[in-house]
């Protein structure tokens, strides 16, 4: 029976082939075949222009008493952080980092929170914290609150969870402008902003927390006759303690990530702002120096929170020297802190940082970074021209156009054009003939693609093929939400931009995946990688998206290729943590077993390692489409094409309605190809009997 599916899949595959290439051979008498006609195209952006203005004229003064409201909070949390003394706030931050994870930690927060007094970024730095400070734990009730309502309400969740997809995944740009339309220019914008993007994980760690709580602990709390409430909050509520404070980590990441893109609109004197003046001056040492401010914060709360999600109740901390005194934790952080007030009021330089004491190392990097372009000025040229001729454009425009005197040093002839379809072919047949119908469908399938590049594929044969592969998938409900997914991309008239984003992500995508991949499986079995690998993950998924494009920038000025590698620095991470998480954390026996039948490394790794940690690297992959796709809307900002400009120019002109739609075709594809790499993952761990924790 499956033999017969699969002859009937292969089939429809080779029919849809079919018709794909007679659209091909029909695209230039029938226009509507390359470009979905103008005259169609639902005007979807001026009817949410006109609504809002609308919604504005009447609705406006409600939201900005709102905003009066939120701007308080921010107010006080500043005015506080300003009071303290600098030398006080490190010393509660450095102690709290000691009880979640220890003396390591603390001395690394010590250090990290110095160097912001050190490079004269103080107050900027509080500022910035005073946003996190009240935007985190308003996003951690919102999200608390709403994650106890989806658990136990399955309608409540079947709404909520769409609703988080789509917050995870339209660009932040494209929700920045009606915020901005309804609370005004101001730093209340950037909390607004900063909440909507962080609760969400908050949501999912709940509902996920309370799912996990075992049957027994239940069991347990009602034969004692616990009421719904106690069951909640004294049984329930401790068991997935571990989860939530994982919750409320993530949350604060995210938080801190929206610091930066938060001061477009906030227009606040913190980290964030410092960045975009620097970047628009183009001075590199001094934006890496300020964004690194931004990354410490950034690793000094991950680290906390994460200590904190990751003990157990044998395994809090004591110190007995303290212990003996009888003084708590709380006795010893206030004793400590009036003690360095005091002492700052007699030390200025405990509370105000001299000026002339201040670290300038900017231009130092300034000068090595120029001196690094010009001993290697030959070599980055040469990277960037053979990157972009010889892969690039290929797969954006085809060989048939990419193929010149000019980029390749010859001319497409009928005879290279006979070598590569025939070599194509012979392929095809050779894995057909050996019964691999996938890699069959697959290697006809890249010839055309290849030959006449993504952005000149007809619309109707992408839908198609696009459709047909996600029904291959997850059957009917996955290939409807496909094709009426992209069909809305087509009619609202994205679809040439949308192709351009998935070309350039696309690209950063399998590289990240091969390379990544590649490198977490290394790590995975030498632990001296691992541990030069995993701070540089860090950094890489701490330190703020702008911050990633300054040396591009300045080495490749602006452009696809800067965006690309732009892209690639910042999604190869989870493609390198999945895949060592991967086969670390497969079963012992199982490999013992095949150790003892005398398999080989090489066969241990391609035969018994690689395959059960399968499902596990797929999630590194959709997790890097994923990244691939946040940093895109990043690269909008140094040139690109695709929906990631039409949602900036939407944001810089007001356009509301062009803006979202933009960002919500973006969000449609990435939730096609989440829920796509997701039920592969599905049925790979299904098929081993594995499960993904």
């Amino acid at each position: 029976m499956k033999s017969t599916i699969f002859e009937k899949n292969t089939l429809s595959w080779i029919v849809i082939i079919l018709i794909t290439i007679v659209l091909l051979f029909f695209q230039d008498k029938w226009d509507w075949i390359s470009k979905y006609p103008k005259e169609l195209i639902v005007p979807i952006s001026d009817w949410i222009n006109f609504s809002m203005e609308k919604f504005i004229d009447k609705f406006g003064w409600f939201f900005l008493n709102i905003s009066w409201l939120l701007s308080w909070p921010i107010i006080g949390a500043q005015w506080l952080l300003h009071s303290v003394p600098w030398v006080v706030i490190i010393f509660l931050v450095t102690f709290t980092a000691y009880l979640s994870s220890g003396l390591k930690l603390a001395l690394f927060t010590l250090s990290a929170s110095f160097y912001m007094v050190l490079i004269g970024y103080w107050d900027e730095s509080m500022n910035t914290l005073a946003l996190v400070i009240i935007s985190v734990p308003m996003a951690i009730f919102i999200g608390f609150g709403l994650g106890v309502w989806g658990f136990f309400s399955k309608r409540a969740e079947k709404v909520i969870m769409p609703i988080l997809d789509i917050f995870q995944t339209v660009p932040t740009f494209a929700y920045l402008l009606p915020i901005l339309l309804l609370f005004g220019f101001g730093t209340v914008v950037g909390l607004i902003a900063s909440i909507l993007y962080s609760f969400p994980p908050m949501v999912r760690n709940t509902i996920l927390g309370l799912k996990r709580v075992p049957d027994h602990i239940i069991e347990s709390a009602i034969m004692s006759g616990a009421n719904s409430k106690q069951l909640f909050w004294h049984a329930m509520l401790p068991s997935c303690k571990k989860q939530i404070l994982l919750g409320i980590n993530q949350s604060t990441m995210a938080a801190l990530s929206m610091v930066i893109i938060a001061a477009i609109i906030g227009g606040t004197a913190d980290i964030g702002w410092e960045v975009l003046y620097y970047i628009r001056k183009a001075e590199v040492g001094q934006s890496l120096v300020v964004g690194l401010v931004i990354a410490l914060m950034a690793i000094i709360i991950d680290r906390i929170t994460s200590g904190f999600a990751l003990k157990s109740d044998k395994e809090k901390k004591s110190l007995e020297f303290f212990k003996n005194f009888r003084m708590n934790y709380l006795s010893l952080a206030i004793a400590g802190s009036i003690l360095l007030f005091l002492i700052a009021r007699f030390f200025v330089v405990l509370d105000d940082w001299p000026y002339n004491l201040s670290v300038w190392v900017s231009g130092y990097i300034n000068d090595l970074f120029e001196t690094f372009v010009k001993t290697f000025r030959t070599e980055i040229k040469q990277l960037k021209t053979y990157t972009l001729f010889f892969i690039m454009l290929p797969t954006k425009i085809g060989f048939q156009e990419a193929v010149s005197p000019f980029t390749w040093g010859f001319k497409l002839e009928i005879v290279h054009k006979v070598f590569y379809f025939a070599s194509f072919f012979i392929l095809s047949l050779w894995f057909l003939k050996n019964k691999k119908n996938n890699i069959f469908i697959f290697i006809l399938l890249l010839m055309i693609f290849l030959y006449f590049g993504l952005t000149h594929m007809p619309w109707p044969s992408l839908l198609l093929i696009y459709s047909f592969f996600a029904w291959q998938v997850g059957r009917y409900k996955l290939a409807l939400g496909t094709f009426f997914g992209l069909g809305f991309i087509v009619v609202v008239g994205m679809w040439p931009e949308a192709m351009i984003s998935v070309y350039l992500c696309g690209i950063a995508v399998v590289f990240c995946f091969i390379v990544g991949t590649s490198i977490g499986i290394w790590a995975a079995h030498n632990t001296i990688v691992s541990a030069i690998v995993r701070p540089i993950n860090d950094t890489l998924q701490t330190i703020p998206l702008f911050v990633i494009l300054i040396p591009f920038v300045m080495l490749f000025k602006i452009g696809d290729f800067t965006a690309l590698l732009a892209i690639i620095i910042y999604a190869i991470v989870p493609s390198i943590r999945y895949a060592e998480h991967g086969i670390r954390n497969l079963p012992s026996e199982v490999i013992d077993a095949s150790k003892m039948m005398g398999s080989t490394k090489t066969q241990l790794l391609f035969l018994v390692k690689l395959p059960l940690a399968l499902p596990v690297i797929m999630l590194g992959l959709n997790q890097t489409i994923m990244y691939g796709i946040a940093m895109l809307v990043i690269a909008a900002l140094i040139g690109t094409n695709g929906l990631e400009q039409i949602v900036f120019i939407g944001l810089t002109d007001g356009n509301m309605g062009k803006g979202l739609i933009a960002g919500l075709s973006m969000a449609i594809i990435a939730m096609i190809v989440d829920r796509i790499t997701k039920t592969i993952s599905e049925k790979r761990s299904e098929a081993l009997g594995l499960a993904i924790k």
